[in-house]
C-alpha cells in the first residue's frame, strides 16, 4: 500500500503543495492523497480478480463442455462470491476521513487496513492457484470437488476480509 500512497504522494500539484504550507490544510491534502492511493489499491486488487473470475467462468464452460454438469452449481458458487468480492472492492467509498467527517483513522486502525489490503494479494494469489486446481481436475472428478470447495471458500474469505476491513474504515468493529 506505501507504493500506491507514495506514486499518488508524488503526482500531487502545485496548487495542493502551496496550499500544504496553510496550517492544518497538510493533513488533509495527506488524508486525500491516502483517499487516492486507497481507491488505486482497490482498482488494481479487482482487476486481479477480475482475471480469475473469467477464469472461473470459462472452467463453468468447460465443465458443461465436458459433460461434468453436476459440478456447474458448485463451480457458480464461486464464481457468484468472486463477483461479489469483485463489487464490493470496486464500488466500496474512498476510504479513510475527510476534515470533518465523524470516523477519524489513527495509525492503529491504519496499519489493520495495509494488513488487509495486503491480505487481499495474497488471497488472490491462492484464488489463482485453486484455479489452477480446479484446472487441473477437470478430468479427476475424485478430485474435483475439493478443489472446487476450495476456490468457494476462498472467494468467501475474500468477501469476508473486505467486510472487516470495511469495519475498521467505519469504526464500526
Amino acid at each position: 500500500m506505501s507504493d500506491f500512497f507514495e506514486k499518488v504522494s508524488s503526482q500531487v500539484d502545485p496548487f495542493k503543495k502551496l496550499v500544504g504550507y496553510i496550517p492544518g490544510f497538510g493533513g488533509y491534502v495527506e488524508r486525500q492523497n491516502r483517499r487516492d492511493a486507497d481507491k488505486l489499491l482497490r482498482e488494481t486488487v479487482a482487476r486481479r480478480f477480475e482475471e480469475q473470475w473469467s477464469r472461473a467462468s470459462n472452467l463453468q464452460v468447460e465443465l458443461v463442455n465436458n459433460g461434468m454438469i453436476k459440478y456447474v452449481d458448485d463451480m457458480e458458487k464461486a464464481v457468484l462470491s468472486l463477483r461479489t468480492f469483485i463489487d464490493k472492492i470496486s464500488t466500496a467509498a474512498r476510504g479513510y476521513s475527510g476534515l470533518f467527517d465523524a470516523v477519524k483513522i489513527n495509525e492503529k486502525e491504519l496499519e489493520a487496513i495495509y494488513q488487509f489490503d495486503a491480505a487481499f494479494f495474497d488471497l488472490g494469489d491462492q484464488v489463482k492457484n485453486a484455479l489452477d486446481n480446479v484446472e487441473a481436475s477437470l478430468g479427476d472428478e475424485a478430485a474435483l470437488p475439493a478443489a472446487i470447495r476450495n476456490i468457494t471458500s476462498l472467494a468467501r474469505l475474500a468477501v469476508e476480509t473486505f467486510e472487516r476491513r470495511a469495519e475498521v474504515v467505519t469504526g464500526s468493529r
